[in-house]
């Protein structure tokens, strides 16, 4: 069974899309919609377009309006009330596109929506740079060597041992306001973080990055 998501949110549009074939439901927030349209996105590929349709041009779109589903609470935003249709769907694990880039309020926010789904839901951000998500307690990454690895505490994270990067961490610890952990690389293909306390976002560059 596909058990993945394919969500497209309203930041930069991506340059390219994965393989749908992969995903056992693809959805988009209403801004979304109209780079998919540019983009040539088979809109029929669509199980659902979700958000308060602020952006709503009221064209080509009615071909779709079966799709839509309103959700006009102002206090959450168009990505925090997808992923409340997601989980309700019994969807956990989610890729999302469009995350980033646009304006960078937009971004926070995303990254703190991401953060409040994490204990139910497994996020995962791509971008042109890099894939970003927050991590478990204790994770091993493959096929990592030579790229970048990002350790951004979420505000902190403390106890933290890495194994196969260039500056490694024993028992170190890291914070939002005081020391940040991020642009360090992988000098083995197997990189493994465990930490005890706190929380971690995890960015893993798309390019191989050599010194």
């Amino acid at each position: 069974m596909k058990d993945k998501v394919l969500l497209f949110i309203n930041g930069d549009a991506p340059k390219s899309v994965p393989d749908l074939e992969t995903y056992g439901l693809i959805a988009c927030t209403d801004g979304a919609f109209h780079y998919l349209k540019n983009l040539n996105f088979p809109l029929e590929k669509l199980d659902f377009i979700s958000g308060d349709f602020d952006s709503h041009s009221g064209k080509d779109e009615n071909i779709y309006e079966d799709k839509f589903i309103y959700t006009p609470d102002q206090d959450k935003t168009d990505f925090h009330k997808a992923l409340e249709i997601i989980l309700e769907r019994g969807f956990t694990n989610v890729d999302v596109l469009g995350g980033s880039g646009g304006e960078q309020d937009h971004f926070l926010g995303n990254l703190t929506v991401a953060y409040r789904f994490k204990d139910q839901m497994n996020i995962k951000f791509f971008d042109d740079f890099s894939e970003y998500y927050f991590v478990p307690k204790k994770m091993i990454l493959q096929g990592v060597k030579d790229k970048m690895i990002s350790l951004y505490p979420f505000p902190m994270v403390d106890h933290i041992t890495t194994n196969g990067l260039n500056w490694e961490l024993t028992n170190g610890s890291g914070s939002i306001t005081t020391k940040l952990l991020t642009r360090n690389f992988a000098v083995k293909d197997e990189v493994s973080i465990e930490y005890e306390t706190g929380d971690l976002l995890l960015f893993v560059g798309n390019n191989y990055f050599r010194p």
